[in-house]
């Protein structure tokens, strides 16, 4: 009887060690994917606080006892499962002053289901920039920046609002572009008042009152969720000149009831829809094999120079590629930009960075920095070389303008062809190019 009774209380001594053992790893393995999380959360935001980021785990004495082992191990596990891996690639250099701007902020919703916002996007940037390109501001050609956000995404600090600045406002579009294209959809938490707050706030706006700045958001959530009253973000935008537009995408009436034409109501905006899984419709012309060959011919005049110059001249070809994923229109817009006062590289380019002050920047070069083409040579050779690609590239650029307006023409025949059919396409670049040119008449600039 003795024994039975010992061996009973054995039994239910063993088991319940079994269970705190078993909880105490279940903390503790808890524990390591919060830190996990907030490490590559650290680690992906640099601009971000560390003190945010340890806030937001309560355990912070048990994060302290953490191995690093034991966080790569966690962070690999997170990565795994197709979180993106944020570029930690340098902003561009601020924009210089121009007497005339037109600043464009995009911000996407990158949530699960926005995968067909986002693919338009992608196919689409290029064909908006270069109609912005068209701009004119009496006899000025306006300067066109273009700044990226996305939000709603759970692979985001959540003490951030699940909303991450992908590109400052910049002239750089080769960088914005590049950065959309690593964009990828998870989650998730849209919080609309929140980001339109931190584009109003973080973004380097134009102090102008004459020049267009406007905010394009885009996502298919109530408009009114987060901690950041929308109205309070809307009131912050109009005290800047800032024009809010809102994109639902979706049903036009779904959008109203989830307050979405309210969103930009104070600052004039615009509501629109679109459907964000349409297929954008390429137009390929006649012209294009030539456009792409002109294309590769005048990227052959870009050099790079300092410390950046080679991986920006490698993400030149790389978005031409990239672009091609989708069509040969999608990179003959591309073509066409490079034509534009717009597209400018001085930054990383040594052809574009001479043509204003050639000795000031020559003479600030260090000969490991110059592109390879240009070291070794005497101060004579290397203006000759400069000044020789420098009018290559106006040729092929010249060429290249002479296509454009061919195939616009055949464009504009064949889409009143479409139209005929079944009407425009209430895709992404539509409903923003008919809004912006609207409210760019306001400011009075004109188009082409």
């Amino acid at each position: 009887m003795l024994k039975s009774v010992n061996l009973t209380y054995l039994t239910i001594l063993l088991f319940t060690i079994t269970i705190i053992i078993s909880c105490q790893v279940a903390e503790d393995t808890s524990d390591e994917v919060t830190l996990g999380r907030n490490a590559i959360a650290q680690d992906s935001f640099p601009n971000r606080s560390n003190k945010a980021i340890l806030n937001n785990n309560a355990n912070a004495p048990i994060q302290q006892q953490t191995s690093n082992r034991q966080i790569q191990q966690v962070s690999n596990s997170l990565t795994s499962r197709n979180q993106p891996a944020y570029d930690t690639f340098p902003q561009p250099p601020k924009p210089p002053f121009a007497r005339n701007r037109i600043q464009v902020a995009l911000l996407l919703d990158t949530s699960n289901s926005m995968d067909g916002l986002i693919d338009q996007a992608k196919s689409q940037l290029w064909k908006m920039v270069n109609e912005l390109a068209k701009a004119n501001k009496g006899d000025d050609t306006p300067q066109v920046e273009l700044a990226l956000f996305e939000y709603g995404n759970d692979w985001l600090s959540m003490t951030d609002g699940y909303v991450r600045q992908v590109s400052r406002m910049t002239i750089d579009l080769e960088f914005v572009s590049d950065r959309l294209f690593e964009l990828r959809t998870n989650g998730g938490s849209e919080y609309c008042g929140w980001v339109v707050r931190d584009a109003v706030k973080e973004l380097e706006w134009s102090d102008n009152p004459n020049d267009l700045k406007m905010i394009f958001i885009a996502g298919n959530e109530e408009y009114t969720q987060g901690a950041v009253n929308y109205l309070e973000a809307c009131k912050l935008a109009k005290e800047k000149g800032i024009v809010i537009n809102t994109i639902y995408c979706g049903n036009y009436k779904r959008g109203i009831t989830e307050m979405w034409a309210d969103g930009g109501k104070c600052t004039g905006g615009s509501y629109m829809n679109i459907d964000q899984d349409k297929k954008v419709v390429h137009v390929p012309t006649p012209y294009d094999n030539k456009v792409l060959e002109l294309n590769k011919q005048l990227n052959d005049t870009y050099f790079g120079y300092g410390t950046l110059g080679a991986s920006r001249k490698n993400m030149q070809s790389a978005n031409d590629a990239k672009s091609m994923e989708y069509s040969s229109a999608n990179t003959r817009t591309r073509a066409f930009y490079k034509t534009k006062s717009n597209y400018s590289n001085a930054s990383w380019d040594i052809i574009d960075a001479t043509e204003k002050d050639y000795d000031k920047i020559m003479k600030d070069i260090k000969e490991e920095q110059l592109p390879k083409e240009l070291q070794g040579l005497s101060p004579a050779e290397r203006k000759a070389f400069i000044e020789k690609k420098r009018k290559e590239r106006k040729e092929l650029q010249s060429r290249l303008k002479e296509l454009e307006k061919k195939v616009d023409a055949y464009v504009v025949e064949k889409k009143k062809e479409m139209a005929a059919e079944g009407g425009e396409e209430n895709t992404l670049d539509n409903v923003m190019m008919s809004t912006l040119r609207k409210q760019a008449e306001v400011k009075e600039f004109s188009f082409e």
